[in-house]
């Protein structure tokens, strides 16, 4: 097992660790700092092993699989934690989360054809506001021009979520295609 795949089972162990920090408040009044703190945690595990894999030619069919499942795993958990919370609209982690499933099924549908879909700007761009987002929304800061920021850091994921969708089906839509 190499480290980019221990950096990938570390984010999907964090996963739990994060969603029961952040709904039973065991840590009281630093409960959200803690589910914060491993939030970024897995969220730079992310970052750190596609690069180390690519660098060191270290990337393997079960990278390629679950890395992507990780961060959905970890996204998705925390938009539900943030529902519960009610701190994010449950219409707009839907429309997140019927995007990251499309995408997902155009992935796997091409695979079979051998076409690989990488990630687009577009989904870089996404996956980067909706962190900056969920790190916005656990801080729960009510202060200042925080809880502004939020809020505006919602609709920019959410757009950005729907212009990625709209980029990968016009740039991918031969996948669809019956030969």
């Amino acid at each position: 097992m190499n480290l980019p795949n221990k950096l990938t089972i570390l984010r999907i162990v964090l996963v739990p660790v994060f969603v029961v920090v952040i709904l039973s408040n065991c840590f009281g009044d630093n409960s959200r700092w803690v589910a914060l703190a491993v939030f970024i945690i897995a969220s730079l595990t992310d970052l750190l092993d596609g690069k180390i894999a690519r660098k060191y030619n270290l990337v393997t069919n079960f990278g390629k699989f679950m890395d992507p499942l990780a961060d959905k795993m970890l996204v998705c958990s925390a938009l539900i934690c943030l529902v519960d919370l009610g701190r994010i609209y449950s219409w707009m982690v839907i429309i997140i989360v019927v995007r990251d499933f499309v995408i997902s099924g155009f992935r796997l549908v091409a695979a079979e054809s051998g076409k690989v879909i990488a990630a687009n700007y577009w989904g870089k761009f996404k996956t980067t506001s909706q962190m900056i987002m969920i790190c916005l929304l656990v801080a729960d800061i009510q202060v200042g021009f925080f809880p502004v920021l939020g809020e505006i850091f919602k609709w920019i994921a959410l757009v950005l979520t729907v212009i990625s969708l709209a980029v990968y089906l016009m740039d991918n839509k031969d996948v669809m295609k019956e030969e």
